[in-house]
């Protein structure tokens, strides 16, 4: 009841409400979002990854939206007509069944797969252990590769206590591939630092002795403390990074991959998305203004975080205009390729639609049901979330198969991809593509394969989902 009635209905209840015909339809979308996540709460197993999509689904897709189509309040200036609007709605709510038609076929089949059938390739992926002198290794170039960077930084160690746009005034950042080089090696740093301290924080014990590796992880661990405190805090550094570290920290905490712990956690999770996130860019710009609190609806309408829904619409609007691009598609993928060897490489969509909307500010998001649909139109936001949600419940099914096993990249890789969805979800996807290589790759590097994986004695069947009262997920 709580996320499909009351806080829909908090929203509703903001002054100057007007009727729209893309209004009920976006009740469908909150419907479809609250009670999806409710039942992820409720679920007798934790789904982290289930958990991160249907988190961003439900308030960036399913809250905010409803604001902005109640009160005709958007963020940005461009605006857009009834049709595109219904249009932008269906599109969302299109992505959503796809998604959770992809869930429910990988949950049909995981029976019969995991009974049966040897392990696959992500279990076998998932399975990897930390290899101690990897980690130990990475963590080394992790600290020589900071004392090089940091020491030709502009401003040294102070430029990552000032503001990110201190960063850019300070040429850090600048324009064309010299920038792209410069996001990269920035990254090529943050990741790794981040790693290697999650890695030493859950080393598994060596079975020949591991004195030396006791010593070592002494020595390493406040040293990393400190660099992940330099290099990924929240001033320098975006917003939805330094949440995807500190959530994984504490989702790969054994205690939280129980049930009813992550319940609590997560709710509270919830809570804090929606009442500290809209503030917590305090540090983003030089010049601070004072933080001033308002409604949940105004931040919704307001702060350009939540642009998401808007950026959808514009992204309709551009594809009635310009056509479809499947080519783009090809864009992510090869991000590492310089637009001096290919100079039709595709243009960051978020900065595209920006363009097209006539915005002088370019950073804008692009949410991935846009960035499909200007693939393909809807086959294209079909196959992208229906093979998104059968992906994700595979993850979410393997990471529980592997529960307690220490050290495996089911315990550590999962929750970190878990959280960092939802900048995924967010894009542009040729902006975030190579954070999100470096955080799923590092990880491989840094580990090994284990012994033959057996099929596991974990409860297929069907279990009854727990109740949360007021969160509507019981059935």
């Amino acid at each position: 009841m709580t996320l499909t009635v009351l806080l829909p209905g908090l929203i509703l209840q903001s002054d100057g409400m007007r009727m729209s015909s893309a209004l009920p339809a976006q009740a469908v979308v909150v419907v479809h979002a609250g009670g999806a996540l409710a039942r992820v709460l409720t679920a007798p197993t934790v789904r982290l990854v289930g958990f991160g999509f249907w988190v961003f689904a439900y308030i960036w897709l399913g809250l905010a939206p409803l604001a902005m189509l109640a009160s005709d309040a958007y963020p940005w200036p461009y605006r857009t007509g009834e049709a595109t609007a219904f249009k932008a709605v269906a599109v969302i709510e299109l992505g959503l069944v796809a998604y959770s038609a992809g869930t429910a076929l990988a949950a049909r089949h995981r029976q019969a797969r995991v009974a049966t059938a040897r392990p696959g390739l992500l279990e076998r992926l998932l399975s990897r252990r930390l290899a101690p002198w990897r980690l130990l290794a990475l963590s080394g170039l992790a600290l020589a590769f900071a004392l090089l960077l940091i020491s030709r930084q502009p401003g040294r160690l102070t430029a990552y206590f000032t503001s990110r746009q201190a960063i850019t005034e300070a040429g850090a950042i600048g324009d064309g591939e010299g920038a792209f080089l410069q996001v990269l090696l920035s990254w090529s740093l943050s990741v790794p630092a981040f790693w290697a301290l999650l890695g030493l924080l859950h080393v598994p014990r060596l079975t020949g002795g591991d004195r030396w590796l006791r010593v070592l992880r002494r020595l390493l661990l406040p040293v990393l403390i400190v660099l992940n405190a330099v290099v990924n805090n929240p001033v320098s550094k975006p917003r939805f990074w330094v949440g995807t570290i500190v959530l994984t920290l504490l989702f790969t905490v054994p205690r939280l991959s129980r049930p009813r712990a992550f319940r609590i956690t997560a709710a509270a999770l919830i809570a804090a998305l929606l009442v500290v996130f809209p503030y917590s860019d305090y540090f983003r710009y030089s010049d601070r203004e004072e933080v001033a609190v308002t409604s949940l609806a105004a931040q919704f309408t307001t702060n350009g975080d939540y642009d998401a829904f808007q950026q959808v619409q514009t992204g309709i609007d551009f594809t009635r205009d310009n056509g479809f691009s499947p080519q783009d598609a090809l864009g992510p993928p090869l991000f590492m390729v310089p637009r001096s060897m290919w100079p039709e490489k595709p243009e960051d969509t978020g900065i595209r639609l920006a363009r097209y909307a006539g915005y002088e500010f370019l950073n804008l998001s692009a949410p991935l049901w846009i960035e499909s649909y200007l693939w393909a139109g809807p086959f294209g936001v079909v196959g992208v979330f229906c093979l998104l949600g059968s992906l994700g419940r595979r993850v979410d099914d393997v990471r529980h198969l592997l529960r307690g096993r220490s050290g495996s990249l089911a315990a550590l890789l999962v929750p970190a991809f878990a959280f960092y969805q939802m900048v995924f979800l967010r894009g542009s996807l040729l902006g975030i593509a190579g954070p999100l290589t470096l955080l799923l790759t590092v990880p491989l590097l840094i580990s090994t394969r284990t012994g033959r994986l057996r099929p596991s004695a974990v409860p297929i069947a069907p279990i009854r989902h727990a109740s949360i009262s007021g969160t509507g997920g019981h059935r």
